[in-house]
C-alpha cells in the first residue's frame, strides 16, 4: 500500500469516528420537558407573564422527553393517542381538567370526581407531562391561533391590512360560505343563524369563545354580514343576530364549535415548535370534534 492510500485509508476511518461520537452524542442528549417550555419561552416572541395558565398542569417537569403531542385540548382519546405513539409531552391550548384554571373546585367531589380521577390516573400511569399553550400563543403577532386558522382556510389574501380578523371575499350565499368552511375544517357539526341566500362579502372572525362584548364589535364594524365563532352563550350572541335578522338587517353567525374554530392555530404551533426542537419526535393530535347530528 503507497504512503497516498494508508492516508486516504487512515482519514476514512478518522471521519467515521467522527460520525460515529457525533451521532452517539446526539442520541445520549437528554431534553426534558422543563427544558422544551424554556424554549418555547425564549423563541414565542413576546414577554412572559407571571399571570398565566401557560404551565404545567400534570407531571414532572424534570422527565426526559421521548416525544411532543401538540393539541387543541388535551382530551382522554388525545392523551391515549399520544402514549401509544410514543410521545410523553402534550402541549394543549386548552384545559385538560374541564376549569379555565385546571382546578376541580367546581365538581361537587373535587378531587375524587371519576371522571377527573381516571384521566389523573392514565396520566400518572404513563408518566405523561402536561403543559398549557394558551395566553402566550394568542398574544403573538399575529395570533398563532388565528395564524393558523387563515392559514387553513385559504383566506389569507383576503385579510385586511389594518385588521387581521376581518375578511372581504368574493361574493357567495351565506350557505355557500357555510359548505366550504365546513369542507376545509372538516367539520360535522356547524350552526348557522341568517338566511342561507344572504349575500357575502365581508365578514369577521373570533376564534374560540371571545364573548359577546367581543362578538357585538366585530358584527358593528361596517359592512360585516357574517361573524364567524366558535363559540357562545345562547342568550347573548346568537339571540343578538337572530334579532337582528329578524329586523331585516343584513347580519349572520356561523358557529363552528371551539375545537373546530381553532384547531388549525395549534397545527400551526407543531410546525413551528419544530423549527427549534429537533432532537425528539413532535406531532401534532388532532382533537375530535365532540358533536354529530343524527341522520334526517
Amino acid at each position: 500500500m503507497t504512503a497516498r492510500s494508508k492516508f486516504r485509508a487512515r482519514s476514512v476511518e478518522f471521519l467515521t469516528t467522527i460520525l460515529f461520537c457525533c451521532s452517539a452524542v446526539a442520541q445520549d442528549q437528554k431534553l426534558t420537558a422543563r427544558e422544551v417550555i424554556a424554549r418555547i419561552q425564549q423563541q414565542v416572541g413576546v414577554p412572559w407573564q407571571s399571570d398565566t395558565v401557560d404551565t404545567f398542569k400534570a407531571g414532572n417537569p424534570e422527565t426526559v422527553v421521548t416525544g411532543i403531542a401538540v393539541t387543541m385540548m388535551a382530551t382522554l382519546d388525545v392523551l391515549q393517542r399520544a402514549a401509544a405513539s410514543g410521545d410523553n409531552l402534550i402541549i394543549t391550548h386548552e384545559p385538560t381538567f374541564f376549569d379555565h384554571l385546571d382546578i376541580s373546585a367546581q365538581l361537587p367531589e373535587k378531587e375524587n370526581d371519576p371522571v377527573l380521577r381516571a384521566k389523573r390516573d392514565f396520566i400518572e400511569k404513563r408518566h405523561l407531562v402536561v403543559w398549557r399553550f394558551h395566553d402566550h400563543w394568542h398574544a403573538r403577532r399575529p395570533d398563532g391561533i388565528e395564524a393558523g386558522m387563515v392559514h387553513a382556510l385559504g383566506w389569507q389574501k383576503f385579510e385586511d391590512a389594518n385588521d387581521p380578523y376581518l375578511f372581504t371575499i368574493p361574493d357567495t350565499t351565506l350557505e355557500k360560505l357555510v359548505a366550504d368552511i365546513r369542507s376545509k375544517l372538516g367539520i360535522r357539526v356547524v350552526r348557522v343563524v341568517g338566511d342561507p341566500n344572504l349575500h357575502i362579502t365581508k365578514l369577521a372572525m373570533a376564534p374560540g369563545a371571545s364573548g359577546f362584548t367581543h362578538h357585538a364589535e366585530a358584527l358593528g364594524k361596517p359592512g360585516v354580514q357574517s361573524l364567524v365563532i366558535g363559540e357562545a352563550r345562547e342568550w347573548e350572541t346568537v339571540e343578538y343576530v337572530a334579532d337582528a335578522v329578524t329586523e331585516g338587517k343584513q347580519k349572520s353567525l356561523i358557529i363552528l364549535g371551539h375545537i373546530p374554530s381553532e384547531q388549525a392555530g395549534m397545527e400551526e404551533c407543531t410546525r413551528w415548535l419544530k423549527t427549534f426542537v429537533s432532537e425528539v419526535p413532535v406531532e401534532f393530535v388532532a382533537s375530535k370534534e365532540p358533536f354529530w347530528s343524527p341522520q334526517p
